[in-house]
């Protein structure tokens, strides 16, 4: 048996191509794969605070806008009274 270790990108089909060269011609093979996300590298300081920026305008956008129309809480009604656990 022997380990391959890729690196490889699944594009917007959502399909993940492999072409892994092997020494064997003509042979069966088990083939098991196990797919790990790679972790995103930690975004640069101008990049978040893009991020920061785009949430402050979204809140600045949205903020109010249940004003006219507020959530209302209905009665929760009734529920049974439990023994306590010890």
């Amino acid at each position: 048996m022997r380990s391959i270790k890729i690196r490889s990108y699944v594009g917007e089909d959502g399909i993940l191509h492999l072409d892994i060269p092997v020494e064997m011609k003509e042979t069966e093979l088990e083939v098991t794969m196990t797919l790990e996300p790679i972790k995103k590298q930690p975004a640069s300081l101008e990049e978040e605070e893009l991020r920061q920026l785009e949430w402050h305008e979204f809140i600045d956008k949205t903020y109010g806008c249940l004003a006219d129309d507020p959530i209302i809480r209905h009665p929760q009604g009734e529920y049974e009274q439990r023994e306590s656990i010890e």
